[in-house]
């Protein structure tokens, strides 16, 4: 007599063969057995002609998508506001002897123009500087280093200098100690494909292209439209500009320069004891690089009049340029002491164009030649540019821009 599983087993080979193709066995199938890895029929299809098909497709619309991207302005290798590059430009100090290094917020970030600096002292800068900034935490995380002998140039918004509510810098600072190999392989991989690809930019994914759909319609809550869009451009080597696009997109550049005036600056004015504490601050770490043989300067780049008003109202020149110098016994440059770069271009009022960024370089170090030990003008080094070079002049003499 036969044992019930060997029943069972007919019984399934026998519903098996009964089942129509592509129909996969059911516990019902299986009376009195444990259940298998299901079964299904695959079915005969041209599997390489819908590979090819597939491949075809995603090179297309890849292809296409990135052309729409280059029309807006994009360029490939654009890494944006990509804190694993500033964190590998930091980590550049730890490996060999830096001359010169820039610090600061995103103006002295995109009015700088580190070929223009090569030139001029036969010294490539590292810029450090990070958009939206203070300076103060990375000139003392140099200051704490002793691998940094250098010369540490920090750039004067004092809107962003004396504000150490932010975060930006300390995460970047962070990152430069310690990251991990999955991000890190991750930038890695992003900076290889990303000089092919436009599309890769971070301030125009897709994700991020449909979150700014929202029309700021509900009252009252602050949308999409009126965050920060695109403001940069990234360059080989550390160098950054404002994105090509605002020097001439209208829309762009009144987008940018209302968040300036209506939600960025501060109204109210700073106080004093803020303002002693930061150069304080500022004091010890100077103290420190100086006691190496290095040396810490200052600069202040230019403001639009609008801006420059709402500015002064927060912290005067009197109250903080001046202050901070004389406190942390430093030397600086300011804008207003530099007559033949005035009026540069500032599309938002808050950032040179790219040319007027090569042509503010070009003043602010030459004027820090004398200011500090460390710089030197190279014996070959071009002529001194001033605001014509950037600015075309109108038919009567004024200034175009």
């Amino acid at each position: 007599m036969a044992s019930s599983i060997s029943s069972s087993e007919e019984i399934v080979h026998e519903t098996r063969h009964a089942l129509p193709s592509g129909l996969r066995l059911t516990a019902a199938d299986r009376p009195g057995m444990a259940q298998p890895v299901p079964e299904r029929d695959i079915p005969q299809q041209p599997w390489g002609t819908m590979a090819l098909v597939v491949i075809i497709l995603l090179v297309l619309f890849t292809s296409l998508w990135d052309w729409k991207m280059r029309t807006l302005e994009l360029v490939p290798g654009d890494l944006g506001r990509n804190t694993d590059r500033w964190a590998e430009l930091r980590r550049v100090i730890d490996k060999r002897n830096v001359p010169v290094v820039i610090v600061g917020d995103s103006r002295i970030l995109y009015d700088s123009d580190l070929n223009r600096a090569t030139q001029l002292i036969g010294i490539r800068p590292v810029q450090l500087a990070i958009p939206g900034a203070s300076g103060l935490p990375i000139l003392q995380d140099l200051a704490d280093d002793p691998h940094f002998k250098g010369l540490a140039i920090v750039g004067m918004c004092e809107t962003q200098y004396f504000d150490l509510t932010g975060t930006r810098e300390q995460t970047a600072i962070d990152l430069s100690r310690w990251e991990s190999p999955s991000k890190r392989g991750s930038f890695l991989v992003q900076r290889l494909i990303s000089h092919g690809l436009a599309m890769l930019d971070d301030d125009y994914k897709i994700s991020t292209l449909i979150f700014r759909l929202d029309s700021d319609w509900r009252r009252g809550v602050r949308g999409p439209r009126q965050a920060y869009w695109k403001p940069q451009e990234t360059g080989p080597d550390g160098q950054v500009w404002l994105w090509r696009r605002i020097e001439h997109d209208r829309r762009f550049s009144d987008h940018i320069r209302d968040l300036w005036l209506h939600r960025i600056i501060p109204t109210e004015t700073l106080d004093d004891r803020t303002v002693h504490d930061v150069s304080v601050a500022t004091r010890v770490a100077a103290d420190k690089i100086r006691a190496r043989g290095g040396d810490v300067v200052f600069v202040r780049p230019p403001s639009a009049p609008d801006l420059r008003a709402l500015e002064e109202k927060h912290i005067s020149r009197a109250r903080g340029w001046d202050v901070l110098l004389a406190t942390a016994h430093s030397n600086g440059v300011h804008i207003d002491d530099l007559p033949t770069v005035q009026n540069l271009i500032l599309p938002e009022s808050s950032h040179t164009t790219r040319a007027c960024a090569t042509v503010f370089t070009d003043a602010y170090l030459r004027n820090l030649v004398g200011k500090t030990p460390l710089l030197h003008l190279q014996p070959g080094a071009p002529p001194a540019l001033s605001t014509r070079n950037c600015v075309q002049p109108s038919p009567n003499g004024a200034a175009l821009s």
